[in-house]
């Protein structure tokens, strides 16, 4: 698989890189460090992504780099880095027909496959990981600028190593990519030392909303779009708000619905182990991994409310 890769990224000149809808860490990582890698060996090469890179991740190299409306031209190959689902990388690219073929690179545990090749790892602890293997198998370095992406990516996705995905590999890797010189604390400290104002102000917000089952099993909170508008705060500054009520004790599920427009939800699942939530989530449409997973749902909060947590009640 990964020859197959290599072969299509020495055989071929121009590179589209994509990634799924409201970037998160590993997604905006990956998509860099290989975006850099392959402008390296010289390759002609765009960056697209649907939405913004969230201001979290600005510091990363060619960050600067990504458009969001995709050129009027042809590309050899498109990679599309930590999708789930093929949809999620937006209509532009799902509309393009001037891309000769897709490599899809992930570790969602339920994901489409789409490309003329697919390099699935549910195991792999972030689709960053992947494209570490890409460039270790090629025989060339990892470099500064690839590995302080390449470790964004890995720290994001594993809760800073607190999940389950935190495995062995990870941690070698990111003893590996520390090794190139760059400095932990500082990418800490971009990550979860410098929030905007209005991030807080619209979490106080969505943790007045928390609502908890009877037997305190399972626990929600929600963040509407006119919360948005009390805090002047962005869908963007709701990363790992689902975490909070996952942190109480008892709790094997947290729910965190969010508002995108008026009757439409993104529902975002997160266990402790228990649950299988990417099959919670599929049974709504979505998917992901075991202990994170989404989908998006139409109807009134309450609705959706209603249809969840009745799934929830029989899925513990």
């Amino acid at each position: 698989m990964i020859e197959g890769i290599i072969e299509e990224i020495r055989t071929n000149g121009s590179f589209l890189i994509t990634t799924h809808e409201n970037p998160d860490g590993d997604a905006v990582g990956s998509s860099l460090a290989l975006a850099g890698y392959l402008k390296r060996l010289g390759k002609d090469v765009t960056i697209h992504f649907c939405d913004p890179v969230p201001d979290l991740y600005t510091f990363l190299p060619l960050a600067g780099d990504v458009q969001q409306v995709l050129p009027d031209r042809d590309y050899d190959v498109c990679f599309v880095l930590d999708v789930g689902e093929f949809r999620r990388a937006g209509k532009q690219i799902a509309d393009c027909r001037r891309i000769g073929k897709f490599i899809n690179l992930d570790h969602h545990l339920t994901t489409d496959y789409f490309g003329a090749i697919n390099y699935i790892d549910s195991k792999a602890a972030a689709s960053g990981i992947l494209v570490y293997r890409i460039i270790k198998a090629a025989g060339d370095v990892i470099d500064y600028e690839a590995a302080l992406c390449l470790y964004t990516a890995i720290i994001t996705d594993t809760g800073s190593f607190r999940y389950s995905n935190a495995n062995p590999e990870a941690f070698a890797v990111s003893g590996e990519l520390v090794a190139t010189g760059i400095n932990t604390w500082t990418i800490a400290e971009k990550l979860y030392e410098s929030q905007p104002r209005q991030r807080l102000e619209l979490l106080t917000l969505a943790l007045s909303t928390m609502t908890i089952s009877p037997k305190g099993d399972y626990a929600s909170i929600t963040v509407t779009l006119d919360m948005y508008e009390k805090t002047g705060a962005s869908a963007e500054l709701t990363d790992g708000f689902v975490n909070y009520p996952r942190s109480i004790r008892g709790i094997e599920v947290s729910v965190f619905f969010r508002e995108i427009n008026p009757g439409l939800f993104k529902v975002g699942f997160r266990s402790k182990g228990k649950v299988d939530v990417s099959g919670l989530a599929a049974a709504f449409g979505g998917g992901g991994h075991h202990n994170a997973a989404g989908c998006t749902m139409s109807g009134s909060l309450e609705e959706i409310r209603h249809k969840v947590f009745a799934h929830l009640e029989t899925s513990l």
